[in-house]
């Protein structure tokens, strides 16, 4: 071989090695930010959504009915003399801003004689383990969520698969139903079924007493279109478009004089908890509010199923 060819065949070769490494590197770079991303999905989304952690000052909304929860996820608590009841867990963080709240009121945590949520999605239940060895409550859960509660996630039809939506397996002690009651001490709760956010989403009703009146309370599970979910040919949800129309068929025939939801943004707490102190419980009666937000969600829904309806391949 040519000198000159020689050294440039060693150049050629020398960069095609340093090509290789390099691309090498690269590759184990990508897959090292994947697995980060993975990881630690559940700490961005927790990040983009900061107000989840974000103590909010608890407060007494009508009657027993009390709100414990953070700025963005919402919790509820309802006293009785025979102990108390509470709606969603949140996430692990907010174990000791729930409790923080709670007894701030005057009530003890360790009172909880009854744990419910409003559906089987990790921000609204993964402390649902540590609450109940906390306070030995009860976990009552709507059927169609129960085989997700019990796998810690793994079973959710659009986050099973995705580490971060994962939590702390936790046993149900009553499975619940359409319709069902949950009693204690006086109060009265109704579990009623608003599939499609996922199979089992319960909307809680209750009746709530203040000054002499009786008002009607209604608790939103989750009416929301997340992104990803697919409303057409889902082989893991077949029936989630015709669960969110019946969702919201039950939404609309329930009367309501307090709007309250799985979390704040859903009914405006914060503008409604500035009007507290001077409007009183009047801040929170908004049966308008209820509807407006009801429709919204609903044509939300049905823009997003025409879209994937009328998507090519779909």
């Amino acid at each position: 071989m040519h000198p000159v060819s020689s050294v440039l065949y060693r150049i050629n070769k020398l960069e095609l090695h340093n090509m290789q490494k390099n691309w090498l590197s690269l590759w184990i770079i990508l897959v090292g930010a994947f697995v980060a991303v993975i990881g630690s999905a559940g700490a961005v989304y927790a990040q983009a959504n900061a107000d989840w952690t974000e103590p909010f000052p608890p407060f007494k909304i009508a009657g027993n009915l009390y709100y414990v929860g953070s700025k963005g996820l919402a919790n509820y608590l309802i006293t009785t003399p025979e102990g108390h009841i509470l709606i969603n867990s949140d996430l692990e963080e907010n174990v000791s801003l729930i409790r923080a709240s709670i007894e701030s009121l005057g009530f003890k945590f360790t009172d909880i004689k009854i744990l419910l949520i409003s559906h089987a999605h990790w921000d609204h239940n993964a402390a649902s383990d540590t609450i109940k060895k906390l306070t030995g409550a009860k976990y009552m859960v709507m059927e169609a969520d129960v085989s997700v509660v019990e796998s810690g996630g793994k079973t959710d039809f659009q986050y099973g698969n995705v580490p971060a939506a994962r939590y702390t397996p936790t046993k149900v002690d009553r499975v619940l139903h359409d319709g069902d009651e949950v009693r204690l001490g006086g109060a009265v709760l109704v579990a009623h079924l608003t599939p499609g956010h996922t199979k089992g989403c319960t909307t809680w009703t209750m009746k709530a007493q203040e000054a002499g009146q009786t008002y009607n309370v209604v608790i939103i599970g989750s009416p929301n279109v997340n992104p990803g979910y697919r409303l057409v040919n889902n082989a893991a949800y077949p029936t989630i478009a015709a669960d969110y129309e019946k969702m919201f068929r039950v939404l609309k025939s329930l009367p309501c004089d307090i709007f309250l939801g799985a979390h704040g943004g859903y009914f405006d707490l914060e503008t409604k908890y500035a009007r507290l102190k001077k409007s009183g419980l009047a801040a929170f009666v908004d049966p308008e509010g209820y509807k407006k937000f009801v429709t919204d969600k609903e044509q939300a829904f049905k823009t997003e199923l025409a879209k994937q309806r009328s998507a090519p391949g779909k």
